[in-house]
């Protein structure tokens, strides 16, 4: 297999995964007091603006629950929906972060920012940027 030469990135999604503070099905576990959540709301919108201020800030959203899911797929020709998240798990991405940052030094320092304030895991990913983009 080539190996790819690894390119200057600077967009990275930080994604959130509902499954530790947040419930990935409601049925499975007493929700948290909504003290503890609105806490978790303000601890998010702090980190948000931090980022903001910081320039690094592109988009970020919170995603309802997996629930809510439908999968669009292709099957022989034919396009197919269904109901419910496209990965069967017990973990399902909760929202998301898109920033910019220098490396992923810096991006990993933002998730780290993140994952305090979700309470809960943050996976970072580089955009796959092309080339002269």
């Amino acid at each position: 297999m080539a190996r790819m030469t690894a390119l200057p990135v600077s967009t990275y999604a930080c994604s959130s995964v509902a499954g530790a503070f947040i419930r990935p099905d409601p049925s499975s576990a007493p929700a948290p007091a909504p003290e503890a959540m609105q806490k978790m709301f303000r601890d998010v919108d702090a980190v948000n603006q931090e980022i903001r201020e910081a320039g690094a800030w592109v988009f970020a959203g919170g995603l309802l629950p997996h629930t809510s899911a439908t999968v669009v797929n292709t099957k022989s020709g034919e396009v197919l929906m269904t109901d419910g998240p496209f990965p069967e798990g017990k973990e399902h991405i909760g929202g998301f972060w898109v920033i910019q940052a220098k490396d992923l030094d810096e991006a990993l320092a933002w998730a780290s920012k993140a994952t305090v304030a979700c309470q809960g895991p943050v996976e970072v990913r580089p955009f796959d940027d092309e080339p002269g983009a």
